[in-house]
């Protein structure tokens, strides 16, 4: 198992432990003790979640996001049924997020190769802005399906004045 691959997972879990509400209630959804979804969430500890606690909080916050890295050191991409999209969809604010998000993922890149190192926590920085620009992208992806599966849809653009 390589040291990026490993990243990779922790990441995951850390996303996956925040998507389902923190350390308190993963403990809740999961059944294991404080201290062990701690570690899970400790970049710096080597536990990895087991196969049923992925599960269960991959099924609470309704994001494969282990499973997904999984699939991808597989050379595999998961996909999601269209028919589970929301067909409200805004355009404008799904591209916005995506743009603010690279900004401060660009800003967030700079700053850490300013002074000429890229530290691990400076890397921890960036892991979690990019993860997050990963999730506005993939909403911003599904709103996508959902208007080619709809067809198209008017773009309403309302200017608000002061």
């Amino acid at each position: 198992m390589s040291d990026a691959f490993l990243y990779r997972v922790k990441a995951a879990q850390r996303d996956l432990i925040e998507r389902c509400g923190g350390i308190e209630r993963a403990v809740n959804i999961t059944g294991f003790s404080k201290s062990h979804v701690g570690r899970w969430n400790n970049p710096n500890d080597p536990d990895l979640m087991p196969i049923g606690a992925v599960r269960a909080l991959e099924q609470d916050c309704g994001q494969p996001l282990i499973t997904a890295v999984m699939a991808e050191a597989s050379g595999r991409r998961l996909t999601d049924p269209e028919s589970e999209r929301q067909a409200d969809v805004n355009v404008l604010a799904a591209h916005a997020e995506v743009m603010r998000l690279s900004g401060e993922l660009a800003n967030c890149v700079a700053v850490a190769i300013s002074d000429g190192h890229f530290s691990p926590t400076e890397a921890t920085a960036v892991d979690r802005v990019a993860a997050s620009l990963e999730k506005a992208m993939s909403d911003l992806r599904a709103m996508a399906a959902v208007v080619k599966a709809q067809g198209g849809m008017a773009a309403s653009l309302r200017l608000v004045r002061d």
